[in-house]
């Protein structure tokens, strides 16, 4: 048999987010994504050699990091009314700071809780209602009750239960990638050749999801400045080489 071991460390992704951001002292408005996806998705990874169930929005946060690092690699067209290219991070930084400032309103809340619970109720409530409910004969608990409310009741555990019924399950896959992996899988085609096509690459992992990690892969490369690219013989194919100059480092990343 097995167990699972869970740890009420972060509240949730953005709390895991802003204790990065703490830690290093980093500018909220100018995030390094490149350092905080990997941070994050670090963690997640050491969570599952632990055992501990990862949650949904913990991987939903992870997915929209790796979106936002591959647009930060793209070209951005996205503009504004006034021209300005638009960052992909606002979105992001706009999320963590409404989430900083709703957290940062939990001590306050917490002194009212422990001020309120410190107060003591009354105590006769119930008393004065029976003895209200022993002069004019009748039980107090049932003097509101009619069948019409009874059916409101009923009514709405019905249609509770039918939104539950009908509420859509979403189901979390696992695929057999990663981005580092696929980037030495590239790299080591196109040192033993070369010369790869990205044609090839595609018909060796035809899936959809492989073909975007591949695709990352190389962008992330290209960023790093360890691969170039050669316009191919295809109309939709190029060609993937060594960047000039950069075979050592390419050797010593690959050892890394």
């Amino acid at each position: 048999m097995s167990f699972e071991i869970k740890l009420p460390l972060f509240e949730g992704p953005f709390d895991l987010l802003l204790f990065f951001i703490e830690r290093d002292e980093l500018d909220i408005h100018d995030i390094p994504i490149f350092q905080i996806t990997n941070e994050f998705v670090g963690y997640l990874r050491e969570l599952e050699q632990l055992n501990i169930e990862v949650a949904s929005d913990f991987i939903l946060t992870a997915a929209t990091l790796m979106r936002i690092k591959a647009k930060m690699l793209l070209p951005r067209t996205e503009k504004d009314e006034e021209g300005n290219e638009i960052d992909p991070r606002q979105e992001l930084v706009q999320h963590l700071l409404e989430y900083k400032k709703y957290k940062s309103a939990i001590p306050d809340l917490t002194a009212m809780e422990e001020q309120r619970l410190a107060q003591e109720n009354r105590g006769n409530i119930q008393e004065e209602l029976q003895q209200i409910a022993n002069a004019n004969h009748f039980e107090y608990e049932l003097q509101d009750l009619s069948l019409y409310k009874l059916m409101r009741v009923f009514e709405k555990v019905m249609t509770r239960y039918t939104e539950e019924q009908n509420r859509p399950k979403h189901t979390v896959l696992t695929y057999p990638y990663t981005i580092e992996g696929q980037r030495d899988y590239i790299m080591n085609k196109v040192l033993e050749r070369h010369k790869v096509a990205f044609s090839e690459i595609i018909s060796e992992y035809p899936d959809k999801i492989g073909m975007i990690f591949n695709f990352l892969a190389i962008l992330d490369m290209l960023q790093l400045n360890v691969i170039g690219v050669e316009i191919g013989e295809g109309f939709n194919d190029f060609a993937i080489t060594v960047a000039e100059g950069q075979a050592n480092q390419v050797l010593q990343l690959l050892v890394e």
